[in-house]
């Protein structure tokens, strides 16, 4: 007899929003699919806990410049601020499920005990693959939100129910961590691993100072062979990687704190202050104080 909880519930466009992202407690989960089509341009970031579970057979997930092969029910996990982007494969569109949230700091007085619940988010691997047993027991959890999402309910004690399955799905996803099968599939082409492999070195020294002569040494390849295959394989080039990867993170910062603008330009890498007002102003259409004083408006990316 099959159990009805082997699969998990889905139904094209609906989704469950319990207030909205400018308050301290938050979740948005949207049940939808995607297509190749509008596959992101570029990495992106939320200011919230994101998490992403693939219904169709396989897509790809670029975390920090890494990409991960995952397959229908990998649950992608992603903290607030790490770059990412879904990639989609072409044909029919992928159906998923991303959920985000937001907790306040302090909520109800227990802000380390809902830390416990936030550890594999932190997690060296982002992604998670459960056996069927465990697979079973997540999607239990989260069906219970999806069926009592349709059911007629004061707002504001439906939020409390949501959250409180919510953390009841967090809590068993962090007692099943363990048994997490995930392994990623190296890329078939060793030049493109190459790249990825000096992508992720950029996410995570974009402070530092990174040329094309710079990273041609530190990963022993010439500059001309990387120059052409990062635009190759990556659709950018170094130059334009590098200033999008410390825009991105320019972005998060002056949402996220209230430093001065140019001292989050020279966390980020930028040496001039004049080349990172002309670089932002290039990729966001407005200035870093024009940003941070509408929230992100327009800039901020939706929730793919």
């Amino acid at each position: 007899m099959t159990n009805p909880d082997d699969t998990l519930l889905y139904k094209k466009k609906h989704n469950i929003t319990i207030n909205d992202i400018q308050h301290s407690l938050y979740y948005y989960f949207d049940y939808d699919e995607r297509s190749f089509d509008i596959n992101m341009p570029f990495q992106h970031f939320h200011s919230f806990y994101e998490l992403m579970i693939l219904i169709s057979p396989q897509a790809y997930h670029l975390v920090e410049g890494i990409p991960y092969s995952i397959r229908s029910g990998d649950i992608v996990l992603l903290r607030p601020s790490v770059l990412h982007r879904s990639e989609y494969q072409k044909g029919a569109p992928s159906k998923r499920l991303i959920i985000g949230f937001l907790y306040p700091p302090s909520l109800w007085g227990m802000p380390e005990t809902y830390q416990k619940l936030f550890e594999p988010f932190y997690s060296p691997l982002p992604i998670f693959r459960f056996p069927s047993k465990q697979q079973q027991l997540i999607n239990e959890k989260l069906n219970r939100i999806y069926r009592y999402s349709f059911q007629d309910e004061e707002p504001e004690l439906k939020s409390l129910i949501v959250h409180g399955m919510f953390v009841e799905f967090l809590y068993t996803l962090r007692q099943l961590a363990p048994f997490n099968t995930y392994t990623n599939e190296p890329l078939k082409d060793e030049a493109s691993q190459k790249i990825y492999t000096i992508a992720n070195f950029i996410h995570n020294h974009y402070s530092e100072e990174l040329t094309l002569d710079s990273l041609s040494r530190e990963f022993y390849i010439s500059p001309y062979y990387l120059s052409h295959q990062f635009k190759d394989v990556t659709g950018y080039t170094l130059t334009q990687y590098i200033q999008m990867t410390r825009i991105r993170n320019v972005q998060y910062l002056l949402l996220n704190t209230k430093k001065k603008i140019s001292e989050l330009a020279e966390e980020c890498g930028f040496t001039s202050f004049s080349q990172f007002n002309r670089i932002f102003q290039k990729y966001c259409s407005q200035s870093p104080s024009e940003f941070r004083k509408d929230g992100g408006g327009n800039s901020l990316p939706t929730i793919l």
